[in-house]
């Protein structure tokens, strides 16, 4: 069985894009919506992953073929943020996961005992903002998957994630990171053995998936953004004459439209940074997680193994 465990909907939020951030959101589609296109594209199973919420989520939840997730936005020592993909969860455990958000440790030792799937998301992404190797550390060691097949990132950093989950013997996801149809079901995670919700649920906490699509590239992610942006003009026309909040909301939207030509060139830069950012990140972890001959082994990385890119 197929699933894509990573896709947001209108659900998720304001967007982080620069310039977008105050009058945009993360993504413009319809639960519904991901629903049929990831079942057309040959999903077996559905859930949205929209950012500390699960509303998007319960808009599915009568089909039997879904199941409720979120994308959890966790805060680390010194005030930093990663991304986990939290699974088969119910509502009154996603209540418990956001009264933990801001404690990283409380936040994994209520996922180990609640028995939850979780993985850590795109690990050596600049998406999170700031990062030191420390995080990363204690991520991979509170945490039992990573995603490692994002449909948005560059092949390098989905690399240095496999390879790092390798390393620290954790199982591994993937999933599209999709903000609009267009990209969903680009990658997803696989259970070639389930034959049911339950079976595929219950391989994910063992770590026995498979993660198989594409990753990322600069023409994909400058179609994605280029989306959003339309989607985001789109709805502001709409509701424009929704009183002075709308009206302003839309006068804003109209005054970012001669960027629209820039959206390339703003994408080269954000793909760019992606792929110096992975890099450097993952060579400051393999330093020191790897063994190196004659020295001890360090903590939290498996006798015998190694890190490569």
């Amino acid at each position: 069985m197929r699933c894509d465990l990573h896709v947001h909907s209108l659900h998720s939020g304001p967007t982080d894009l620069p310039l977008l951030r105050h009058i945009g959101r993360d993504s413009y589609t319809e639960p519904g919506a991901v629903y049929e296109t990831a079942r057309r594209r040959g999903m077996d199973l559905v859930t949205l992953t929209d950012h500390d919420t699960i509303e998007g989520a319960l808009a599915l939840s009568g089909r039997p073929d879904t199941f409720l997730s979120e994308e959890v936005t966790c805060t680390v020592p010194g005030g930093r943020t990663i991304h986990l993909g939290v699974f088969d969860l119910q509502e009154r455990q996603h209540h418990g996961l956001a009264r933990r958000r801001d404690d990283a440790e409380a936040l994994f030792a209520y996922l180990a005992e609640q028995r939850l799937p979780a993985c850590l998301n795109h690990p050596f992404s600049a998406l999170t903002g700031r990062r030191e190797t420390g995080d990363l550390a204690l991520a991979f060691g509170g945490l039992p998957l990573v995603e490692v097949r994002n449909g948005m990132m560059p092949d390098p950093v989905n690399r240095h994630a496999a390879a790092a989950a390798r390393a620290m013997r954790r199982g591994q996801v993937g999933g599209s990171d999709a903000h609009s149809l267009g990209a969903v079901a680009r990658a997803f995670t696989e259970v070639p053995q389930a034959r049911s919700r339950e079976e595929f649920t219950a391989a994910l906490r063992e770590g026995l998936a498979v993660p198989l699509g594409r990753s990322g590239s600069y023409a994909l992610l400058t179609l994605e953004v280029a989306r959003i942006f339309a989607a985001g003009v789109g709805e502001a026309a709409a509701g424009a004459a929704g009183g002075p909040a709308a009206a302003l909301r839309f006068a804003a939207t109209l005054a970012l439209l001669p960027a629209l030509p820039l959206i390339p060139l703003f994408t080269a830069a954000m793909h760019a940074r992606e792929r110096w950012f992975g890099l450097r990140h993952f060579r400051r972890f393999r330093a020191a997680h790897a063994p190196s001959a004659g020295r001890p082994r360090r903590a939290g990385l498996p006798a015998g193994a190694a890190v490569q890119p």
